[in-house]
């Protein structure tokens, strides 16, 4: 999951923990980008999958691309990346309410004020905002950005209804309102295009001058494992099928891909599952932490496959 700290330094960084977050791999994949991302030849950074944003977040603070575009299917998440472009300051007034409030409490009294908070985002529309201004877009947003600093483990985790459904986390002084990382996500926003859908609405905006960054969610590495619990539309081994045929599409263009999955290898070495559906393309493996798990047991190092087309 993705880690989140205050960009004191002004440089932007995820504001959301999310499943699958890449902060602790942004080394690995640095060194593995493509060497016309440094010179400048590319110009445009495509994410279809953006989540918690830290591949984004360094790219477009770090490297001369022109122009960036994110997409996700999720559509709290791309509610909040427009609301952080949009109104920042409109954010961070709800959130400092928000801390204020909570800090006010005791721990039972924040029990009780947190479920209220998830009720009461539970009820706001979720998608269909009429902008970044809209205020249900903020309130949305800012709900969101409190009860992933307030929830068991930082989850985001919907049921089948939608519905987010992770309980209190107890924990003793979350940092809720982050002004200076808020602004310095908002500054790196600015000329970025956010979307909402598939990843495969990308495909008018790829060319050979552009960099794809495919973050999917991971294959899950055994069944209590799934990363696909986080989403309300799953994503299963047809949709990485799919995936492999789109990734093979973009790779006609000329555009330089890069993906990223789990490493079913890791775990059963007989499991060629992404082996196969890669095959022709440089697959690496690289060391990670394993961050969320139901048994304590479970977490440790693992190993992570990034899959480029160069």
């Amino acid at each position: 999951m993705t880690g989140i700290s205050s960009a004191a330094d002004g440089q932007a960084r995820p504001f959301l923990k999310w499943a699958g977050g890449k902060t602790q791999l942004l080394e690995e994949f640095a060194a593995r980008f493509p060497p016309g991302l440094r010179r400048g030849d590319i110009r445009r950074y495509v994410e279809p999958f953006v989540g918690g944003g830290a591949v984004y977040f360094m790219v477009t603070v770090s490297y001369p691309v022109r122009e960036s575009l994110i997409w996700d299917a999720n559509p709290d998440l791309v509610t909040a990346y427009a609301v952080v472009k949009g109104d920042p300051e409109g954010l961070i007034r709800e959130l400092r309410d928000l801390e204020s409030r909570y800090r006010s409490l005791g721990e039972e009294e924040r029990k009780a004020f947190y479920y209220r908070i998830r009720e009461r985002f539970n009820r706001l529309p979720r998608e269909g905002f009429s902008g970044s201004d809209d205020p249900r877009a903020v309130q949305a947003t800012a709900a969101l950005v409190f009860l992933n600093r307030t929830c068991y483990n930082g989850l985001y985790r919907v049921n089948s209804r939608g519905g987010f459904n992770v309980p209190f986390g107890k924990y003793r002084n979350p940092r809720i309102l982050d002004e200076t990382g808020l602004r310095a996500a908002s500054a790196a926003l600015a000329t970025t295009q956010v979307h909402l859908g598939d990843f495969t609405r990308c495909t008018p905006f790829v060319n050979d001058h552009t960099f794809v960054y495919l973050d999917p969610p991971y294959r899950p590495l055994s069944r209590t494992s799934s990363f696909t619990a986080y989403a309300r539309a799953g994503f299963g081994d047809e949709d990485q099928r799919r995936l492999a045929r789109f990734f093979r599409e973009l790779d006609r263009t000329g555009a330089r891909l890069m993906l990223s999955n789990s490493d079913p290898m890791s775990r059963d070495p007989g499991d060629r599952f992404l082996e196969d559906l890669y095959r022709g393309y440089r697959i690496e493996r690289v060391p990670a932490r394993r961050a969320i798990n139901s048994v304590g047991g479970g977490r440790g190092r693992i190993t992570e496959l990034i899959i480029t087309n160069y």
